[in-house]
């Protein structure tokens, strides 16, 4: 049955996402990069419900009120894609590094650079980095907040951590809080995985970390943050599961999805 209402979500997702860009694309030109984020962030909402009504998967944000008035720097635990989906709910404002893949979609990759967020020159390591942090400096002087995975892909619920330099350059570049941002997403809708389980996810802001510290302090203290609380709501995620006799394994990478 769970097999059944992904498909349906899936199908209602990639056809609404495409009735939005045909009806909206005469005007995108034309449209300012703050117009174009809070397009998106009404694109994600209209997701959200789907998810909510044909998945039964709903989420719950938590923290709102630490979150710094003004650009901030999130700094996110990467586990679904469902997280690239919410951050222009919480602060339409918002803005990312585009990997090539998706700047090549179909006027799709167009929206995401009418939005604003960076294009990130992939010719080798050092140019992709400088051209985040210069790209992520212009942004955050328009008022965006900037949003970075530090692992820089998604990882699997309670895989160990991986966490990449390029967070602490922009922290340095920057001179933003950095919010760390930590989720428990991957219990529900898996990477690589067809099958998107009902439930609750939960997203937490965490207290910001102002800026200043020096590189390593600062890694030290976004992992110990965002890794302790993402275990925290792993668990309990787990907890509720089990409570009304749930299953919330998620499904392994590259397995065939279940009804």
């Amino acid at each position: 049955m769970q097999a059944l209402r992904s498909l349906a979500f899936n199908i209602l997702f990639f056809g609404w996402t495409a009735l939005l860009l045909l009806a909206t694309c005469p005007f995108a030109a034309f449209m300012s990069g703050h117009r174009m984020r809070r397009l998106a962030a009404f694109w994600m909402r209209v997701t959200h419900a789907l998810l909510r009504h044909v998945v039964g998967l709903d989420h719950e944000i938590v923290g709102r009120e630490r979150l710094p008035e003004g650009p901030v720097l999130f700094a996110s635990k990467h586990q679904s894609s469902w997280e690239t989906m919410i951050f222009h709910v919480i602060r339409p404002d918002t803005v990312i590094g585009l990997k090539d893949e998706l700047r090549r979609i179909p006027i799709f990759g167009w929206y995401l650079l009418l939005g604003g967020n960076i294009r990130i020159d992939r010719a080798g390591a050092a140019q992709a980095l400088r051209s985040l942090v210069t790209g992520a400096k212009e942004a955050a002087a328009q008022g965006c907040s900037i949003l970075i995975f530090p692992e820089g892909t998604r990882r699997a619920p309670g895989a160990a951590p991986a966490y990449k330099p390029g967070v602490a350059a922009l922290y340095r570049a920057l001179d933003l809080p950095c919010v760390p941002v930590a989720l428990n997403s991957g219990l529900f809708w898996g990477r690589r995985s067809f099958i998107k389980k009902p439930g609750r996810i939960t997203l937490e802001l965490l207290e910001p970390i102002p800026p200043g510290l020096d590189r390593r302090g600062f890694m030290q203290e976004l992992e110990l943050r965002i890794e302790t609380a993402s275990d925290r709501l792993l668990a309990e995620a787990r907890d509720r599961a089990a409570a009304s006799g749930s299953d919330l394994h998620p499904v392994a990478d590259g397995a065939p999805p279940q009804p």
